[in-house]
C-alpha cells in the first residue's frame, strides 16, 4: 500500500468520525507520520451543455423547396435526442456585416445547421466560431475548397445526366439548361449531368437555348421567363431546369407562349416537391428523399457534437428519377 492509499484511508476515517477532538487526533498522527493535508479546492462550476442547435437561412424553405419536409425531419431527431431547433433568416445586413442574427448567441449554441446559404465569408465566419457545423449542399466550387464543416447533399450529377438522357431518347435534339449555374453546388452539379449526358449523346451544347442568368433575376416570375425564351432565334425540343420551383415557372412561360408541354417542348425538374405530381402535365423529376436527409443530418450533427475532432466528411444521397408526362410524348 503506497502513501497516497493510506492518506486516502486516514482521511475517510477522519470524515467518519463524529466528535471534532478524536477527529484532530487522527489528522495530527497522519502529520506525524508525513502526511500533510492539502486545503479544499474550490468547487469548479460546470456549466450545463446548450441545448440549442442553430439553423441558419437565407431564405426559410417554402411549399417549393424540398426544405419543407427536411426541417421537421432533422428537428424531430434534434428533440427525441433533448436538443431545441432555433431557426434564423439571415437578414441582408448580417450577411453583409458577416455577423450573427440578433438572437443567436455562440456561447448556448451547441450546434449549427446551414439551409440555403451560400455566401462564402459568411460560412468562413460560422467557421471560424468552433462551434460544430453541418451545411445541406454547399457554395458553388465547393468540390475545390478544403472541407472547413460537415456537407451532406443530395446526388444530383448522375440523376441529371439520366433526365437529360430520357428526353434525348424520347427525341429531343436542341436542349436548353435554365437556372442559376453558380447559385449553389448542386445546382452547379445538375449542369455538369446535363453537359455530360449532351457529350455521351455526341449533341452540341447551345448557351443560346439556356437561361443562366444570375439568382438576382426573376427566376419566380413567368413573365420574365417568357421573355427569355421568347428572345431565342429557334425553340429547344426540351428544358432541363435546376429545380421543380424553375421547371414550373418554365411551364407556365411556355403556356403563356402557346407551347404545348411536351409535344413541342419537354421539361424537367429537380426536386420532387408535391406541386410537380399535380400540375398539368405532371412533371418529369428527381426525387430528393427529403426526411431521410433530415434525420440523417440530425444524426451527423450529433455525431460531430460528440466527436468534434474526428475528420470532416462529404455525403452524398440517392435521388430517384421520376418519369411522368411533361417528357412523355406520344
Amino acid at each position: 500500500m503506497d502513501r497516497i492509499e493510506i492518506l486516502a484511508m486516514l482521511e475517510a476515517a477522519a470524515s467518519l468520525v463524529e466528535i471534532d477532538s478524536i477527529r484532530q487526533i487522527v489528522l495530527k498522527k497522519a502529520q506525524e507520520l508525513g502526511f500533510y493535508m492539502t486545503p479544499e479546492a474550490e468547487p469548479v462550476k460546470v456549466l450545463p451543455r446548450s441545448q440549442n442547435i442553430a439553423l441558419l437561412t437565407k431564405r426559410m424553405p417554402t411549399d417549393y423547396h424540398f426544405g419543407t419536409f427536411f426541417v421537421p425531419a432533422f428537428a424531430g431527431q434534434l428533440g427525441r435526442a433533448g436538443y431545441t431547433l432555433m431557426m434564423n433568416e439571415i437578414s441582408p445586413d448580417e450577411l453583409r456585416s458577416k455577423t450573427l442574427p440578433t438572437h443567436m448567441s455562440p456561447e448556448q449554441t451547441a450546434g449549427i445547421i446551414v439551409i440555403e446559404l451560400f455566401d462564402k465569408e459568411y460560412l468562413n465566419m460560422l467557421y471560424d466560431l468552433g462551434i460544430p457545423t453541418i451545411s445541406i449542399d454547399a457554395c458553388y466550387g465547393a468540390d475545390t475548397s478544403l472541407l472547413r464543416c460537415d456537407i451532406i447533399s443530395m446526388e444530383n450529377t448522375a440523376s441529371t445526366f439520366t433526365l437529360t438522357n430520357h428526353v434525348i431518347s424520347a427525341g429531343a435534339r436542341r436542349l436548353g439548361f435554365v437556372g442559376d449555374v453558380k447559385h449553389c453546388n448542386s445546382f452547379h452539379e445538375r449542369w455538369t449531368g446535363f453537359c455530360f449526358a449532351l457529350c455521351s449523346a455526341g449533341l452540341p451544347l447551345d448557351q443560346a437555348l439556356c437561361i443562366l442568368d444570375s439568382d438576382d433575376f426573376p427566376y419566380y416570375d413567368p413573365e420574365w421567363l417568357r421573355s427569355k425564351i421568347q428572345a431565342m432565334s429557334v425553340m429547344p425540343d426540351a428544358f432541363i431546369c435546376a429545380n421543380d420551383f424553375i421547371a414550373l415557372g418554365t411551364m407556365t412561360a411556355l403556356k403563356r407562349k402557346g407551347v404545348s408541354i411536351p409535344d413541342e417542348v419537354m421539361v424537367a425538374g429537380f426536386d420532387g416537391i408535391p406541386q410537380s405530381a399535380f400540375v398539368e402535365p405532371a412533371l418529369t423529376t428527381a426525387q430528393i428523399p427529403s426526411n431521410d436527409i433530415g434525420r440523417l443530418a440530425a444524426d451527423m450533427l450529433l455525431s460531430r457534437i460528440e466527436n468534434p475532432d474526428r475528420p470532416f466528411q462529404s455525403t452524398y444521397v440517392k435521388t430517384i428519377p421520376l418519369w411522368r408526362d411533361s417528357t412523355a410524348r406520344k
